[in-house]
Parts: C-alpha cells; structure tokens; sequence
C-alpha cells in the first residue's frame, strides 16, 4: 500500500486528481457548486432533497473537469456490481465496471468510503460505494471480482476519503459483530468508546485480493469542505470518479 505524498491544492471542483496511464481518478469536494442551504457547494447526490437543476449543473462542472461522460448509481448499502456502457442508465447497485473508453464512474458519499479501480493494461475500470453494510457484504471485493471477470490482472485500488474511525462511533454490539467479520474494522472514538474503521477494513480486503492500494487522507466530519452526514445530518454527497481516456 502507498501513502500519496503531499501535493498543491487542486483547482476547483477537484479535492484530488490523478491523470495517468490513460485513466483519470478524481475526488470532488463541496467547494465551487451552485447548491444552497444545507447543500451548499458542489452536491452531486439527486436523493437528498436538494433542486435538482442545481445538481445537474453541479455533475455538468464535474463533467467538464473529468474531460469525459459520468455514469451514477442508485446506491443502496449492497454488494451488486453492474457493468455499464453509457452514462444513461441509473443502475441500482453499489459498485459498477466499465470497459467503455470515455466514459467515468461515480460513486457518491458523504461518509461512506469510494473506492476507484484501474487495470489499464486490461481496460477495464470500476468504482465501489464501501459503507458499513457494504463492506461486510464484501462490494469492493465483488467488484474486483467482476473486473477480473472482463480481464483485469493487475487492479490498483485508489481509496478516498470517508469518516475516519475516531469519529464513527457505535454500539459495541455492532462493532464485535463487524470485527468477527473483518477484524481491521475495529476501532475506537477519541472518547475511548467503540468505534468502526470501515475503510481499514475495505483496505485489508483490497490487500488479501493482492490489489495494490492508494489510501487518500481526510476524514469527512472532521474537514467542512467535505459532506458528511454524521456531522450535518441532511446534507449533499461528494465523488469518487473514475475513467479511461479515448
């Protein structure tokens, strides 16, 4: 696993980018969007309440920035995987691949961990929306599964950023229940109290797949140009995106 070394800010609407091999990988922020209110900034989510003229030029800034069409999910804490071809369709699932040049995927959070994968050589890209649920249902490494399925042999995992562990706070109930399934999971508040590492445990699962990982810094309630529904309750998501040039 790699640590990114410390790099200038991104221009807006980028927090993060990386163009390389003939693969873009980006994560957005808050800052530089026309939403308003709880919303303000950069939401990209259509499922929070927030006007949806607003949203869609929001993903239009994205759009631009990423240089190529970007494909959404109707995500729901699963561990479906869905390839897709076009940026029209709207599947119902956590985690989609692509071998379509051109074309990027999205995976939207507001605490939740995106992961964004590449196997360049193979032509093959995806993207995993990795919440609690989801990690314990294993999405990430069902869809690294489903890109081996289309010829990936080498995947690179970039993991962004999520609520960090000392500010995910659970029963303890919860968190024995999420060790016995992913011991890196577990985890404690900075009160001393039991927490969840979810994106740990995306990570250990990614390094037992033998997929080189990338873990962006940043923890979600903790920086405000980030959403984070645990810190704002009603609030807007942010991106991981993911794809391949022309």
């Amino acid at each position: 696993m790699t640590t990114p070394s410390p790099q200038a800010p991104t221009q807006q609407p980028l927090r993060w980018a990386r163009r390389d091999g003939g693969v873009v990988r980006v994560v957005t922020h808050r800052l530089g969007g026309t939403s308003r209110g709880v919303y303000d900034g950069l939401n990209l989510g259509v499922h929070v309440g927030d006007d949806l003229a607003d949203v869609e030029r929001n993903r239009q800034v994205v759009e631009e920035a990423v240089g190529m069409p970007v494909a959404y999910m109707d995500q729901v804490h699963g561990a479906d995987v869905v390839e897709v071809r076009d940026a029209a369709s709207v599947p119902t699932c956590d985690a989609v691949v692509t071998t379509t040049p051109g074309l990027a995927l999205a995976a939207l959070v507001a605490d939740c961990t995106p992961v964004l994968l590449t196997d360049p050589e193979a032509g093959v890209v995806g993207a995993a929306h990795a919440g609690r649920p989801g990690m314990l249902a294993r999405v990430v490494p069902a869809a690294v599964e489903a890109m081996r399925d289309l010829g990936a042999r080498r995947i690179e995992a970039t993991v962004g950023p999520s609520v960090c562990a000392r500010c995910y706070e659970v029963p303890e109930a919860m968190r024995a229940d999420a060790a016995r399934e992913n011991p890196a999971a577990f985890a404690t508040t900075w009160q001393g109290t039991p927490a969840i590492d979810v994106a740990a445990g995306v990570v250990e699962q990614l390094v037992a797949l033998d997929v080189d990982v990338t873990w962006l810094p940043g923890c979600t309630r903790e920086e405000p140009t980030l959403y984070s529904y645990r810190r704002d309750g009603q609030t807007g998501r942010f991106a991981g995106v993911v794809g391949m040039t022309r």
